[in-house]
């Protein structure tokens, strides 16, 4: 029959002192001047249960001061050591105070099941990482770091053993280019004195500088004259034939100014007329026939440089019949002087080196009028040129572009509107622009 007593539990009950209450308690053991426990950490790795462990203080210098100035004292002073039969383990202080920046604190909680007592010990904020030294690693001394020749070989012979074919390839490129310092030992001596030998036939810095003067498209200059007058001569912008044929007597004989520009080769240039007209109030002198000589030439190479224009060129007679009421001899002298022409060709062309000549001749003839000081803006406007280009090709002859003075403009009879303009002056000796090196780019 079934019994009434309650059945007895198979499972064996055990007193839970979890289910006890608990109390807590602050020791007070750091106020006696003892250090209370350490925690630490051990990265990867384990120490054996039986490992002591020391703590030590350390002397804090100027930097360790500074130090807890900047992070408030999280840090303390101390070195935990430990010894095993096998590992040391030392207290790391960089990792150490990284872990103290990290933001954690730790406090050590201690549970006594017998008396249900939970004890709060002191203890650092932060843990200690510690690094381990192994005992028989310490006697033997550390490797030199390979040389690159090491390096190198070791790695070309990785390359040839397990490389791609393309790596391999590439690998016996590099050996074909690289330069074996060694072999080159005995033949030294030979290339320097080679070098020797060769310098002597480079040319010096003046013999190199009178090379580029006699290379400029100017006229012949003298680098030595000390007036301006002397810096380009008359002869050599105007040969002493052209300058006989030359004929005035006809604009010397009208006496209307219109009259005058009518017998010119080329009437529409501002700066001829305006000089003509000035000279024309002027007393008959052999140096007021001289200008007008040089006006006419200047005139007359107006109209070449417009006859030659003609993008394939002319032939000697065509040029003839279009420079009309100019002598021969002068066409011949210019056509030979700033034209070019092929070999088995009778075509003459006007080519980009032959026109900046032109323009060198034709500008240095207009300073010599000028007495040595032109205004580059009313050129520019008869060349239908940039300012700035004439203003260039006026640099080339060795001119300096400035302002002039009230009493210079004066003394020219120039208007007060010039004030601002630029005027090309020649001055001597002779001073042509430098060129100028651009520096290379870091």
């Amino acid at each position: 029959m079934p019994s009434n007593a309650p059945s007895a539990s198979k499972k064996r009950k055990r007193d839970d002192p979890l289910h006890e209450s608990l109390s807590f308690e602050l020791d007070t053991s750091s106020s006696t001047g003892t250090t209370g426990p350490l925690l630490v950490s051990f990265p990867a790795l384990r120490a054996p249960k039986d490992t002591p462990f020391k703590c030590y203080g350390r002397k804090k210098t100027k930097k360790d001061y500074q130090k807890d100035k900047d992070d408030g004292g999280k840090y303390e002073h101390t070195l935990v050591v430990g010894e095993a039969p096998a590992v040391e383990f030392i207290s790391n202080e960089e990792e150490s105070r990284r872990a103290a920046d990290s933001g954690c604190s730790y406090l050590l909680a201690v549970r006594d099941p017998r008396t249900s007592k939970v004890k709060i010990l002191p203890s650092p904020k932060t843990p200690y990482i510690l690094t381990r030294t192994v005992k028989a690693l310490k006697s033997i001394a550390p490797a030199d770091a390979p040389s690159t020749l090491a390096y190198r070989e070791a790695r070309t012979a990785l390359g040839e053993t397990f490389g791609t074919k393309k790596a391999k390839a590439a690998i016996r490129a590099q050996e074909r280019n690289r330069i074996d310092a060694g072999s080159m030992e005995g033949v030294m001596q030979h290339v320097v004195d080679g070098i020797d030998g060769n310098v002597e036939g480079l040319l010096t810095k003046e013999e190199g500088k009178d090379l580029a003067d006699s290379a400029r498209l100017v006229p012949p200059f003298s680098a030595t004259a000390t007036d301006p007058g002397d810096v380009y001569a008359l002869n050599d912008i105007i040969p002493d034939a052209e300058m006989k044929a030359l004929n005035i007597t006809g604009i010397e004989q009208k006496p209307n100014h219109n009259d005058r520009v009518a017998m010119l080769p080329w009437k529409y240039c501002n700066w001829v007329n305006n000089h003509l007209r000035r000279m024309g109030q002027e007393d008959k002198s052999k140096a007021r026939k001289h200008k007008i000589k040089m006006l006419l030439y200047v005139s007359t190479m107006f109209l070449f440089r417009r006859v030659m224009s003609h993008p394939k060129g002319l032939d000697k007679a065509t040029i003839c019949d279009k420079m009309i009421n100019v002598p021969p001899v002068v066409v011949d002298g210019l056509v030979s002087r700033f034209t070019e022409s092929t070999r088995g060709s009778s075509v003459h062309m006007l080519t980009s080196a032959m026109s900046t000549k032109l323009l060198a001749y034709f500008l240095a003839l207009c300073l010599r009028v000028d007495d040595f000081v032109s205004n580059p803006k009313t050129l520019a406007d008869d060349l239908s040129l940039s300012v700035a280009n004439v203003q260039a090709a006026f640099r080339s002859l060795g001119c300096q572009l400035k302002t002039l003075g009230d009493r210079e403009r004066a003394s020219r009879g120039l208007s007060d509107n010039l004030v601002d303009t630029k005027f090309a002056v020649l001055t001597a000796p002779v001073q042509f622009p430098k060129v100028r090196t651009r520096k290379k780019r870091a």
